[in-house]
């Protein structure tokens, strides 16, 4: 091949491939190589999986969500099971993230297209110290999967032999890291809802995977003295967390005291509460049956699935940020500010402009596949009769682009048109509906036309 023909299809893919249609590209190569692998026999224990059933499952698993059309402990075997973990570690870095890490832990250079790539998945700015935050990630990852790993198999060996027991530790450390919800129990964890040592160990793992690495990079500096403050980001992510579980857990408690919880000892409860204020926020384990909760705690669990959790962590959502700057745009409305300021810092109108651009494309992306879901399951059944069916494809939904994995059991019920649905709401989710339509846009170069003002009346 002549280097006139390497600088036309290097300059071809340099103008046409920009990073969000990289990263995309990058989830969907994974996404069906996935697919086909879980396609073959040696994957399942009952005959080979129809396609739209393995390319569900695969795309389930690398956008970290956790929803299932089998029974992964069942249906899938042991290379299935491992071919899903890798996949789920594989989407909860990201592909271009791991694969660029790697490189730079081998002493190899990356491009500036790929360092363009990781810092804006990575973190909220460029940083001069983004090589050290790069390789912190796979620090990170290793150690808390090594301890989530450890505890598990300690209590599991209570129940298992070794090998057994060591293999559910791994694959369910790896599976809360990632905030991907996959299970190897049917039940997912309902049979330890009162285990103290399994619920805050994997509720540990969902919290570190779903905060941010910027933010464990940055913590974890200030603690060592490397750095004098903490960024507006780190804060923000830190405390919309604190203020999500806490009161998610207490009102998860008192809608449900009465209810699927009242009569556990009040440890259990406790440990309920809080672990079902967590796993909302993109994990998708359960210990509780979801279809047996109360109308009030549907709608809660609704409200901390379209959140989500944090900007450059392992799960999805519309992330904490989003919603924290949403509250204080009101709020410093109402106060007559047309600037949003927190912590004597304003937030740039940038930022607040695509903070709204997110949540309502991801509240119209709810809306849409909501709807597929609703025209194409109805069947002939009378509109009273299927009225049910509106909070439990809500509910998938949500949970579908939250990344959760949570369901209300309609999940192997979906007809395959439903099941595409919900795999693009997964992939939108996870890849984030405005990056999904960027990649699709073509882009021009040139800044949009400014015509001559004028107002509409609003409110």
């Amino acid at each position: 091949m002549s280097s006139k023909i390497r600088v036309k299809i290097r300059s071809f893919f340099s103008r046409h491939l920009s990073p969000p249609r990289i990263f995309v590209l990058s989830f969907s190569a994974v996404i069906l190589t996935g697919a086909i692998f879980l396609g073959f026999p040696l994957s399942t224990t009952k005959g080979p999986l129809r396609f739209v059933d393995a390319l569900f499952t695969s795309t389930s698993a690398v956008c970290v969500t956790g929803l299932v059309v089998i029974d992964t402990g069942k249906d899938l075997s042991t290379a299935g099971q491992v071919i899903t973990m890798v996949l789920i570690q594989i989407g909860g870095l990201g592909i271009i993230t791991f694969s660029t890490i790697f490189f730079v832990l081998m002493g190899r250079g990356i491009s500036v297209k790929g360092r363009e790539i990781v810092q804006s998945t990575l973190l909220q700015a460029p940083r001069r110290d983004f090589l050290a935050i790069a390789k912190s990630v796979l620090w990170f990852t290793f150690v808390f999967e090594s301890l989530g790993t450890l505890f598990l198999f300690l209590r599991f060996s209570q129940e298992f032999s070794p090998g057994v027991a060591l293999y559910q530790a791994v694959y369910h450390a790896v599976s809360a890291f990632n905030n991907a919800g996959f299970s190897l129990f049917s039940n997912s964890f309902v049979d330890y809802q009162g285990d103290l040592i399994v619920n805050l160990t994997l509720m540990g793992l969902i919290v570190h995977g779903g905060i941010g690495f910027i933010v464990q990079y940055e913590v974890l500096s200030y603690l060592r003295g490397l750095q004098k403050r903490l960024s507006v980001h780190t804060k923000i992510v830190i405390i919309t967390s604190a203020i999500l579980i806490a009161s998610g857990a207490l009102l998860f408690y008192l809608f449900e005291r009465d209810h699927v919880i009242q009569d556990a000892p009040i440890l259990t409860q406790v440990l309920v509460s809080l672990f079902q204020s967590i796993t909302p926020r993109t994990a998708g384990f359960n210990t509780v049956e979801i279809n047996a909760l109360t109308n009030a705690t549907i709608l809660l669990l609704l409200t901390l699935m379209f959140v989500g959790a944090s900007p450059g962590s392992t799960g999805g959502g519309v992330k904490t940020t989003s919603g924290a700057l949403l509250i204080l745009m009101i709020w410093n409305r109402l106060k007559g500010n047309e600037e949003v300021n927190i912590f004597n810092r304003t937030i740039p109108r940038e930022n607040v402009s695509r903070t709204l651009s997110i949540i309502f494309a991801s509240a119209f992306s709810v809306s849409l596949i909501t709807s597929v879901l609703l025209v194409s399951g109805a069947g002939n059944l009378a509109a009273t009769e299927s009225r049910h069916f509106f909070v439990e494809y809500l509910f998938e939904t949500v949970s579908a682009f939250g990344t959760v994995g949570l369901s209300m059991g309609v999940t192997p019920k979906l007809n395959d048109i439903q099941k595409l649905a919900i795999i693009l709401m997964m992939f939108a989710g996870r890849v984030g509906p405005l990056t999904l339509a960027f990649s699709l846009s073509r882009a021009t170069g040139r800044k949009g036309l400014t015509y001559a003002e004028e107002g509409v009346m609003v409110g």
